[in-house]
């Protein structure tokens, strides 16, 4: 049986029940790496290789079940931006793999926008992680780290819009449960990814 949620208490949940497998995936040693001031382009590069299986397979097979749920949703592909950061960097992606569509059967419109919640709410660490990565590296939005640039300035906003939407879906299809499952589906498998290629 499907549990009802307000809008407010709907995010709090969402976040509540994403936090641990969140949080798991932040502390893996690839993640923390590219957040230490002693960062290696070798780190940085390795880092953006992993992320551009995730978020290419997110945008050719997870993001247009959840356009179609939600007219006029407004996410931008950002797959080309860490392909020409990897360009920058001189790296070479030997192996491609689709960490999430891989794993799925029956993707459903709730289910991808909590995958969408993922790679989506990363535009918000993102900018973090800009700043290390200028800092230690010296890349920015012109080269280098056009990835974690993000929306730029209006980051903060697209993220509003984008949980506007996402709390209306949820209001009007009653998909709390499922939109969770989606999310903590994506955090998970996105640790699996990191941790089985990250050498």
């Amino acid at each position: 049986m499907s549990t009802t949620f307000t809008a407010p208490a709907f995010l709090e949940n969402l976040r509540n029940a994403t936090s641990q497998s969140h949080t798991a995936l932040e502390a893996l040693p690839v993640s923390v790496s590219i957040t230490n001031p002693s960062v290696s382009n070798e780190d940085y590069a390795l880092y953006l290789s992993l992320m551009l299986d995730v978020v290419k397979d997110a945008e050719e097979n997870i993001f247009p079940t959840a356009h179609k749920a939600i007219e006029g949703l407004d996410i931008h592909p950002k797959a080309h931006f860490i392909e020409a950061d990897l360009k920058y960097l001189n790296y070479t992606k030997e192996q491609s793999f689709k960490p999430l569509s891989s794993k799925l059967e029956n993707l459903t419109p709730a289910f991808a926008l909590g995958v969408l919640y993922v790679i989506e709410g990363s535009s918000l660490g993102g900018r973090v992680i800009l700043k290390n990565i200028n800092n230690a590296l010296g890349h920015d939005a012109n080269g280098g780290a056009t990835y974690f640039e993000g929306y730029g300035g209006q980051t903060g906003s697209h993220w509003k819009a984008f949980l506007g939407s996402l709390i209306g879906y949820e209001t009007q299809n009653n998909a709390g449960e499922e939109i969770i499952a989606g999310a903590n589906f994506a955090f998970d498998a996105i640790a699996e990814h990191l941790t089985a290629n990250a050498q």
